[in-house]
């Protein structure tokens, strides 16, 4: 599908890869993994020809189309969800409006005998056939399934798309990527804005998917569980395994240590042939066979061990002052966004130097409760904050919050204070910012490295507690783990909101789980909570939620009459397909008969009216059909 030969790139006169060379088949599935800034959205662009070359071919087979998910996204104000998930099916939009232009020109015009309205019914036809080729009648539905995947309820569906989040409106962009039937799919961090449900469907369609995939992604479950290959970028190289990313690690470093013992034994060896030529060359008898060791030594290929990109940000976040033993207290609070209730009645204490982790699903309220907690949103009921409380908030979409137009280092300086501007140059090294790279535009930086200098920017404020929310999205591995060494080593009071359980193991001494706009108190860390909930892991949890509401709602229609009502529904469904059958065949008779003689069909008393009015029924069969099978699933 897409061979790579040779491809490099360098920014600065630094090259990011080199000559790196790889090729793409149907049903691979890519996890393309690497530290910060190593070029993997880079390599994902390339792919996507939404930047040029530095040299090097990608051969791309004749009509594949790639499906690209960026980071920035930019949807057109006015429309709802459902209208800006449509743009996907470019080609049927256009259909449909040719297709009401023709049937309006049919409507308004009486030359019933003339050539060009025969040339209409032509049309007609011949658009008709074509929108039917193409799913017409079908992707609305499609994208109705595709969206509920992703989160979305019905209720959503008509709503304007610039009343949701950016990650809310990520979820729209991947919708309409996932029901354009591309044969290459790129995805560039995909799960970042999913809950652990859209997840696992997300992971099913995935696993269902028969072209490429190339994924950009820190979440090692997620890599685990959808690939199938996974390419490192490393110094420039890349690294490439048939195997998901866990068993790549342990395939790696087998073929490292094989190296080391490899090398090592060459070492030996051209140590002893050295002792030998050093013995050899001063007798003339032996200095042929010392010339000889020597060719030997000077044709040997030295083996090479694979290098490993071990440079990670040192973080610590200091102290500003001692605050009260009491942080936050909230009583009786709770919090609408217009009709929707997400907390009700809330009660919770935190105290100084407490860690303390907010779980749930998405949409459960644990960033409102945060954004809360700092003073951004207004509520319902009381909260105090402590005596000395000095708040530090990183946000889930921190990064957006910096301006892609100033420069890594102005972007600090303009943050910094006189006490610690002299400081930022020390700030930036420590978070992997050095020499040439602080004059780097923010907006060419990696979401990676958009979070570090975020991380690097909140150093500058003094603070005593820290509220993260989802604070590993775009972080590699690497500095996920060096975060949550900070985390730990952090001497003040933090509440942390995260969905990643690796991230939180042994990270904080208190859980509240948000479950239907109420809190729920777990003394203990993330592994005391998910053996109270007897499951393994978030994931387990949300499978077990998902088979509890499959279990409880059948329980609904066990009566005797509620399964008589959806015989008697299926009964109804039967005929109605039934008729719009019928229906269906005497209309496209009709058409054939206006192909074959135009003329002696449209003689007959009465034609057009009836016409019509075979479409009129058949639209309301078809809505009668769409309201009954919704009610046969909603009873079911």
């Amino acid at each position: 599908m897409l061979n790579i030969h040779n491809l490099s790139v360098s920014f600065g006169g630094e090259y990011l890869f080199e000559e790196i060379s790889f090729r793409l088949n149907a049903g691979n599935r890519v996890g393309l993994v690497g530290k910060n800034g190593a070029g993997k959205s880079t390599l994902l662009k390339l792919l996507a020809k939404d930047m040029p070359l530095d040299s090097g071919t990608i051969a791309i087979e004749k009509d594949i189309k790639i499906g690209f998910l960026r980071q920035d996204i930019d949807f057109e104000q006015g429309r709802s969800v459902l209208e800006e998930s449509y743009q996907a099916f470019t080609e049927i939009k256009k259909l449909e409006a040719k297709l009401d232009e023709i049937n309006h020109q049919l409507a308004e015009r009486t030359d019933y005998e003339s050539e060009s309205y025969n040339q209409l019914i032509i049309d007609l036809n011949d658009v008709t056939q074509h929108y039917e080729i193409l799913g017409g009648y079908n992707y609305q539905g499609e994208t109705e399934k595709i969206l509920q995947g992703l989160g979305f309820s019905r209720a959503d569906f008509d709503k304007k798309t610039e009343t949701f989040s950016g990650g809310w409106r990520m979820r729209i962009e991947l919708a309409k990527l996932l029901l354009q039937n591309n044969d290459v799919l790129l995805l560039d961090e995909p799960t970042n804005h999913l809950d652990i449900e859209s997840i696992i469907w997300f992971e099913q369609f995935l696993n269902g998917y028969t072209g490429a995939v190339v994924i950009v992604s820190h979440d090692k479950m997620f890599l685990d569980n959808v690939t199938n290959r996974t390419i490192e970028i490393s110094l420039g190289r890349i690294y490439d395994y048939n195997k998901p990313y866990s068993k790549y690690l342990v395939l790696r470093n087998e073929i490292k240590q094989q190296q080391l013992n490899a090398q090592k034994n060459q070492e030996k060896e051209i140590q002893q042939a050295e002792r030998l030529i050093e013995k050899f060359r001063a007798k003339s008898t032996k200095a042929s066979m010392a010339q000889s060791l020597i060719k030997k030594l000077d044709k040997m290929e030295r083996i090479e061990v694979d290098e490993d990109d071990n440079s990670v940000m040192n973080l610590r976040f200091p102290v500003s002052v001692t605050p009260g033993k009491v942080v936050v207290e909230i009583e009786n609070l709770s919090k609408n966004y217009g009709d929707n209730q997400v907390l009700r009645h809330i009660d919770l204490l935190i105290e100084r130097d407490s860690k303390t982790a907010f779980v749930g699903q998405n949409g459960q309220g644990k960033s409102t409760l945060a954004k809360i907690i700092i003073g951004e949103l207004d509520f319902d009921g009381h909260l105090k904050s402590g005596h000395n409380v000095q708040i530090g908030y990183f946000a889930q979409n921190q990064a957006e919050y910096l301006d892609g137009n100033k420069t890594i280092l102005d972007t600090m300086i303009d943050a910094a204070n006189e006490s610690n501007r002299s400081k930022v140059r020390d700030i930036l090294g420590s978070f992997l910012f050095r020499g040439d790279e602080v004059e780097k535009y923010v907006k060419v930086l990696s979401g990676g490295e958009r979070n570090r200098l975020a991380l690097a920017k909140m150093l500058l404020q003094p603070f005593n507690v820290l509220v993260m929310d989802e604070p590993t999205n775009h972080l590699d591995i690497k500095s996920k783990n060096v975060l949550k060494q900070a985390l730990q080593n952090f001497e003040g009071t933090l509440i942390l909101v995260s969905h990643d359980r690796d991230f939180l193991q042994g990270l904080t001494n208190k859980v509240y789980e948000f479950k239907n706009r109420k809190i729920k108190e777990y003394l203990g860390d993330v592994d005391f909570y998910l053996e109270q909930r007897k499951a393994e892991d978030f994931r387990a949890i949300e499978k077990k939620q998902s088979v509890e509401v499959k279990e409880t709602a059948p329980k609904k229609n066990t009566s005797f009459q509620d399964q008589k009502k959806i015989k008697s529904l299926k009964n109804q469904l039967s005929s109605l397909e039934s008729k719009i059958s019928d229906l269906e065949k005497e209309i496209k008779n009709i058409d054939h008969e206006l192909l074959m003689d135009y003329d002696a069909t449209i003689a007959a008393p009465g034609f057009f009216d009836k016409y019509q009015s075979k479409k009129k029924e058949l639209q309301k069969f078809m809505e009668s059909w769409e309201t009954l099978t919704l009610e046969i699933e909603t009873k079911e």
